[in-house]
């Protein structure tokens, strides 16, 4: 072999690849030994195989450093969505803590655009006449004359009193405690028949607690500051120990344990007209019971509201499973329960065949709303469905105003076609905001929860006397709610059925329009004349089995039996 052909092959290349003219190097001629040339060879081959594998570790590290890049971008892509999801729940976080309860706010965020809300502002109107002071003439006056002594400052002679008064009203309150002394006389009989004993004493009065000394004022200002204002009874009697009247903490409780069975007949007949109705409101919230019970852990129970037309029922119950619906409403084959989206509804549902639930627009409209909040980027597209919702309400309202009178069945037809026409057109972009894979996965997540519940957010449909959302059980929750913030649930069982059916009958009287004072007041004097239980004819205390002459007797603001007793504390 020459040495053109030896260099040509340690260079990687064949003679005949050489360039067509010759180089100077092509003309210079070298020997190489055998040895030479094999070690070329070897060399050649060698610097070839470690190219080759320098090539592969490029390969390698470059497959390898996108392989990191890609596994990189996603681990950014997750701490974005992470960061996202802090910061949206700080959002939130701060909106439940610093932010306006309403949902009626003119500003969801500081950096958000703001809503215009319409309407006219609250109060009083600019420009307009006012409808001047209301008079209270049916309060009792007490009269306080004003006379002058004056005289003329410059000759000094008297004042002739001249006819009529100029005569003002200044409305004020008084509350004291009173001690109702009982004197039963005694007399001796004149006869000789033998049949009475040597001294005949007077009947004494009736009570609702025996040789209890307080009177029926006291247990109607305790029942009602408890159940209807919220007052802690701690900060009741020491409202009652600054007017002068001092009672302890265990003669309330255990007078107020005696006065429970009192009330259960009412409280029975409730639940049974609850599961004659056909349509009900129901929500629950958390009530605690400080009682150690076996097999139970902690204090937290939960205080269920069941609302129809005519009757409002709490539930105490331990648990928040579909048994306590189950229970409330035993025996009811059809109807319709107006609920929030909590699981233990479905399962009540599917147990119960005939039960359609309609589920609250509200708590859809809640979620919009704290899209909006969380995630700035998509207000403008979460308050769109906001406004469409609102455009529902409307026209939802205007449907049921002609459905109640009844007199325009164009009109009603009318709207009925729009309102449909918009559910209609929110299915269709409910069902294509799911679909889209460029939609957020935060707007995507509220729109599958509402595809998930359509049926029964579009049950009003077919119903147009129906209510959009569940406001009914939350309005109905609130002395609870009230209650339980100020004086945290209650110590044992009995006081929590106590409050349960308090507040089942409290708001029942309400809801008819009863003045509960004068309610209560009237069937725990019952409950004295029957000896301390329940009267044999408890049913006339029952609101929907009065007749109009005793509801307006009962929806009296003021009423000669009640006016010692709204005005003063009975302490006999």
């Amino acid at each position: 072999m020459s040495s053109a052909e030896v260099f040509e092959a340690a260079a990687g290349r064949s003679p005949e690849g050489a360039s067509a003219s010759p180089k100077p190097f092509d003309q210079e001629l070298v020997s190489l030994t055998k040895r030479e040339h094999v070690e070329l060879v070897m060399q050649a081959k060698q610097w070839k195989s470690l190219h080759e594998r320098a090539v592969r570790r490029l390969e390698f590290a470059d497959k390898r450093h996108e392989f990191e890049m890609a596994q990189a971008r996603q681990r950014e892509g997750r701490l974005k969505s992470e960061l996202d999801a802090a910061r949206a729940q700080i959002r939130d976080l701060r909106q439940r803590v610093f932010g306006a309860k309403t949902e009626q706010s003119s500003s969801i965020d500081a950096v958000t655009p703001s809503i215009v809300v319409g309407g006219r502002p609250r109060g009083q109107q600019r420009g307009r006449a006012g409808h001047g002071r209301t008079r209270l003439s049916q309060l009792p006056a007490k009269v306080l004359e004003l006379t002058s002594q004056a005289s003329c400052p410059r000759c000094g002679l008297g004042l002739r009193e001249f006819p009529g008064t100029q005569d003002a009203e200044v409305l004020e309150i008084e509350v004291k405690a009173y001690r109702r002394v009982i004197r039963r006389h005694r007399y001796r009989p004149t006869c000789g028949c033998g049949c009475l004993p040597g001294i005949v004493t007077a009947a004494p009065p009736a009570q609702l607690i025996a040789r209890g000394k307080l009177g029926v004022s006291i247990w109607v200002e305790a029942l009602l500051s408890k159940f209807v204002y919220g007052q802690p009874s701690a900060r009741l009697l020491q409202d009652w120990r600054d007017l002068g009247l001092n009672i302890s903490q265990g003669t309330l409780t255990d007078g107020l344990q005696r006065l429970l069975p009192m009330f259960a007949p009412l409280a029975e007949a409730g639940l049974a007209q609850l599961r004659r109705d056909s349509h009900w409101h129901a929500d629950e919230t958390r009530w605690e019971v400080f009682e150690e019970i076996e097999g139970k852990v902690g204090h937290r129970w939960y205080l269920w509201v069941f609302k129809s037309a005519t009757v409002v029922c709490f539930v105490l119950d331990p648990s928040r499973s579909a048994k306590v619906p189950g229970a409330a409403l035993q025996g009811v084959s059809q109807g319709i329960l107006s609920v929030d989206r909590y699981a233990a509804y479905r399962k009540f549902a599917r147990l119960s065949p005939g039960v359609s639930l309609s589920i609250c627009w509200a708590h859809q409209r809640r979620d919009f709303l704290r899209l909006a909040n969380d995630h700035p980027t998509l207000w403008l597209w979460a308050m769109g469905w906001v406004e469409q919702i609102a455009l529902l309400y409307r026209l939802h309202a205007l449907r049921r105003e002609l459905y109640d009178e009844a007199t325009d069945q164009a009109a009603f037809i009318a709207s009925d076609v729009q309102l449909r026409e918009l559910i209609a057109s929110m299915e269709i972009g409910c069902h294509s905001g799911v679909a889209d894979e460029q939609l957020a996965a935060p707007a995507r997540k509220v729109l599958r929860t509402m595809r998930a519940y359509w049926p029964g957010l579009v049950l009003f449909l077919d119903h147009p006397w129906l209510d959009l959302d569940n406001n009914a059980a939350e309005r109905a929750l609130r002395p609870a709610v009230v209650g339980r913030k100020n004086f945290y649930g209650s110590g044992s069982q009995w006081s929590g059925q106590l409050a349960a059916t308090m507040m089942s009958l409290l708001n029942t009287v309400k809801m008819w329009g009863l003045n509960p004072r004068l309610w209560l007041s009237s069937y725990l004097n019952a409950c004295a004349q029957a000896g301390g239980r329940a009267p044999d004819d408890w049913a006339r205390f029952v609101p929907w089995q009065m007749d109009e002459r005793q509801l307006a007797a009962m929806r009296s603001a003021t009423a000669t039996a009640t006016t010692d007793t709204s005005a003063t504390i009975d302490s006999s």
